[in-house]
């Protein structure tokens, strides 16, 4: 794998409410409001954002929400689309799935819901379709 773009940090925090809903928004998941994000934000078990060195910009973010003893659900993979495919979405899970297998003992469960343009990446990572032992659901409120 060819060394990480030194124009781009990983920040190993949930970005600030205002990025967050910018980045749904303008990666295209689900927008949500600056109410539900200051919610969300603290909640979460990891988090991860990515910030353009040059412009200070908030251009990616990733979190784990779960339980930190065996379950963990990967949310909110966000690169804006200009900076797609620069391997950003890869640093943000590799440095997320790494936290998990450290943090915590062998055997851990980690799930996510994964949109078209993200299969590929989370493939690469060892994430498989359970189907059809196993069927994912959701329930919107």
């Amino acid at each position: 794998m060819p060394s990480p773009d030194p124009s781009y940090r990983l920040v190993p925090d949930v970005p600030q409410v205002v990025d967050y809903v910018r980045l749904r928004r303008e990666s295209g998941l689900t927008p949500k409001t600056p109410e539900q994000a200051a919610l969300a934000l603290p909640g979460g078990w990891a988090a991860v954002h990515v910030v353009e060195e040059g412009t200070g910009e908030t251009v990616g973010m990733a979190r784990v929400i779960g339980d930190g003893g065996w379950y963990f659900h990967v949310v909110d993979m966000a690169v804006l689309p200009a900076h797609q495919r620069r391997g950003l979405g890869d640093r943000m899970l590799t440095h997320l799935l790494d936290l998990v297998r450290s943090s915590v003992p062998p055997g851990s469960y980690i799930t996510l819901m994964a949109d078209a343009p993200g299969r590929r990446l989370y493939e690469r990572h060892g994430f498989r379709d359970p189907s059809p032992r196993t069927v994912g659901m959701s329930l919107l409120t």
